[in-house]
């Protein structure tokens, strides 16, 4: 800068070997413009700023805008992109590094690269881990359908409620005629009397599984005799997922795609009258019960690999032995019981030792991630463009057991959405750090503005043949000397 002053107040500058610039042969034009003495001055068909850029200092308050007009100008595009067009007027020193903190700084380029958190992956709930408990105590529950019937020459639609012990691993099927709350709880109803009463339910964020939740949170507040009936626990508690994850709810999805399976294969007939579907559909239940939850075990090939049909039927397919006389003898019924009860605790002592240390590892997510926090702007990941995602103000974290954010609470124009923080990319949008420049802008150059001949201020693309030297006079703004 110093040479530069020289230079404008007529004097010869001589430039000192320790210069910044020394090795770019600078030189001054007739507009007083300080460019760049380059090796292909003799190449044709090339600009006159291509041959002899502008050098413009790196931490100079008009280099950064000019670099910004150029990141504005073609569409927040690749730092190569802005590299290339910039380099074809402008000579930068370390130009590279300036485009890549801009774009780190571009509030747009955040919300198109924006990535939703993953946190490390959940410890199992203690659904899925609690031995010695009767079958379906713990349950998760889903639809899964439509499936058409055919009802003598019109064709309706039926719908399957797939009830799964979250502990087990056991599924039981129920057709439904319709997704109502009222099919939902005649569904549950059925699945009570046959399984019995489950401590827990999780589903996902259905409307009819909503309905049926208030319906059954109303029996326990008023102990209603008629709605007793559908749900005969109340003490059943019903846990739902928060929208938009299906992650949480893999252990029902994967039983779904299990039976869809064994359905298509038993299935012969397109569409099936109700009779054929609803036989079809407990032989399907069967062959899911009847699958392996552990390889068969090393030290007995010839013992059978533990099944959900051992808890339910004592058997891997339901096989009974033939029929005894109940004794009556007082010491013979304690003998069939102790019998009884060594066998349900030896498959319980399997599913300890063989079938938890299968479930112990993580699929995925297996590092930590950056948890959000009150008042954090974000935007809600949804199928949608990213142009349609919603952007809010984070209103409250969800912890999980882990002590791990799991869920959010995002305010939004539509209204206060609950979503998992897989679902959910933050924005940082935290002030910059007051930028260092060793000059001063002049006021005129600070007063930066669109030219007025161009309606909404949008960049003009630049004319690759223009070759007329830039002047860059503090009268003119950053768009009127790039276009000059």
């Amino acid at each position: 800068m110093v040479e530069l002053q020289k230079a404008k107040e007529g004097q010869k500058p001589k430039l000192n070997r320790t210069s910044r610039i020394y090795k770019l042969s600078p030189f001054i034009d007739e507009c007083g413009v300080v460019r760049m003495d380059t090796r292909i001055v003799g190449a044709i068909f090339v600009p006159f700023d291509t041959k002899y850029p502008i050098i413009l200092p790196k931490g100079h308050r008009l280099t950064k805008l000019v670099v910004e007009w150029y990141h504005r100008l073609y569409l927040h595009a690749n730092n190569e992109t802005v590299i290339n067009e910039v380099r074809q007027r402008f000579h930068v020193p370390c130009l590279r590094a300036l485009v890549r903190n801009l774009t780190k700084t571009c509030m747009q380029c955040k919300i198109f690269k924006a990535k939703p958190l993953c946190p490390r992956e959940a410890p199992l709930p203690k659904a899925r881990l609690s031995p010695y408990t009767r079958p379906f105590s713990y349950v998760g529950l889903d639809y899964f359908g439509p499936i058409q019937v055919k009802i003598g020459r019109s064709l309706v639609k039926r719908w399957v409620a797939l009830f799964t012990c979250l502990t087990i691993r056991a599924v039981h099927l129920e057709v439904v005629h319709s997704l109502s709350t009222e099919a939902c709880k005649m569904a549950i109803r059925r699945f009570v009397v046959r399984r019995g009463a489950p401590l827990e339910i999780r589903s996902d964020n259905g409307t009819n599984f909503l309905g049926a939740s208030h319906e059954l949170q109303q029996q326990i507040r008023e102990m209603n005799q008629e709605l007793s009936a559908v749900f005969t626990n109340a003490v059943t508690k019903w846990v739902f997922n928060p929208p938009s994850a299906p992650h949480m709810g893999g252990s029902w999805e994967r039983l779904v795609r299990s039976i869809k399976i064994a359905f298509s294969s038993l299935s012969t007939t397109r569409n099936p009258d109700d009779e054929t579907l609803l036989t079809l559909m407990i032989e399907a239940e069967g062959i899911v019960n009847s699958r392996p939850l552990t390889f068969v075990p090393l030290e007995s090939e010839s013992q059978a690999a533990l099944t959900p049909n051992h808890f339910l039927l004592l058997s891997s397919q339901g096989v009974s032995q033939p029929p005894m006389a109940i004794p009556d003898h007082p010491e013979s019924l304690r003998t069939n019981w102790r019998l009884t009860t060594n066998l349900v605790n030896q498959f319980w002592h399997r599913w300890v030792r063989e079938y938890l240390p299968t479930i112990a590892g993580r699929t995925k997510w297996y590092g930590e991630a950056k948890e959000p926090k009150v008042g954090d702007l974000a935007v809600v990941v949804d199928p949608s463009v990213r142009n349609g995602w919603l952007r809010g103000r984070i209103l409250s974290a969800i912890t999980g057991r882990d002590g791990r954010c799991r869920q959010v609470l995002v305010k939004t124009s539509g209204g206060v959405l609950r979503r998992p923080v897989t679902k959910v990319a933050i924005l940082d949008v935290k002030a910059a750090d007051e930028e260092a420049s060793g000059n001063a802008v002049p006021p005129e150059v600070m007063d930066l503005h669109y030219g007025s001949g161009d309606v909404g201020g949008n960049p003009t693309p630049l004319s690759p043949n223009s070759a007329q030297p830039c002047n860059l006079s503090p009268t003119l703004t950053i768009r009127s000397a790039v276009k000059h």
